[in-house]
């Protein structure tokens, strides 16, 4: 199990400082917080946030309650969001898995622990990083996660009538899911944040997550009641679970 050695629950959140990476096609809005004193083991978090009108922006105070915690904090906006170039309409889950396999080939020491932190859409997008980077990966956080159908995974989303959507609008076409296996046989610390009201991710998708996290993982369910679904924007807003997170994945 990682753990804090160095630094102080109690230090004052990083600021994140921006920068571009070329990949895909596209120019990747990225940003960075460092710690003033780094953990033991070196420890680097990606943060990576939803679809629709998620960005990197809503994981920022996030990002600085990790590096205070002594990790390094890596977030991007994928292509067609944020401030990065491009258009949702033609990402898919393919892409976004690409796109954050550059971000952590090229800025995240190949020493450092590394933890994942996904929200919604980003719960696919964790386990395809998982299988990719295999015992690289120490820890992943979870918050109100989606897992796609494997057929899904190549289309581009398009502008909600096509077949991407005709798939995922297709009742337990999840369970297909690669994702599923990848959570079984994940055996580092893994935290699944479950939000109170959720309209967008069922309850069948949550109960199969969390089944497949206990099988190997030191695993924390982590209820937030009077969350909804959009829980970037939740935790942006509330210290104190964002906090809980925290703890729940470092200590």
């Amino acid at each position: 199990m990682t753990q804090d050695l160095t630094t102080s629950p109690h230090a004052l959140p990083a600021t994140p400082s921006p920068s571009t990476l070329t990949c895909d096609g596209e120019t990747l809005s990225c940003t960075e917080a460092l710690p003033g004193a780094v953990r033991a083991p070196a420890t680097t978090v990606v943060l990576l946030h939803g679809a629709g009108t998620g960005s990197k922006a809503r994981l920022a105070a996030l990002q600085g309650d990790f590096a205070a915690r002594g990790c390094r904090a890596l977030a991007l906006d994928f292509s067609g969001h944020g401030e990065s170039t491009g258009s949702t309409r033609e990402l898919s889950l393919a892409r976004r898995y690409a796109q954050a396999v550059a971000v952590v080939e090229e800025r995240v020491p190949a020493s450092d622990d590394l933890i994942l932190v996904g929200f919604s859409m980003s719960g696919q997008t964790v386990a395809d990083l998982v299988a990719h980077f295999g015992p690289r990966v120490t820890g992943i956080g979870l918050c109100a996660p989606a897992v796609y159908a494997n057929e899904a995974w190549p289309l581009p989303f398009g502008d909600g009538n096509g077949r991407f959507t005709e798939i995922i609008r297709t009742p337990d076409r999840w369970r297909d899911s690669s994702a599923l296996d990848v959570y079984r046989g994940f055996g580092g610390r893994a935290v699944l944040v479950v939000p109170g009201t959720d309209a967008v991710i069922p309850p069948s998708v949550t109960a199969a997550v969390t089944e497949a996290l206990a099988a190997r993982a030191r695993f924390t369910r982590l209820e937030l009641r009077d969350a909804d679904h959009m829980l970037g924007s939740w935790l942006r807003d509330h210290a104190a679970d964002r906090r809980r997170l925290v703890n729940a994945l470092l200590d």
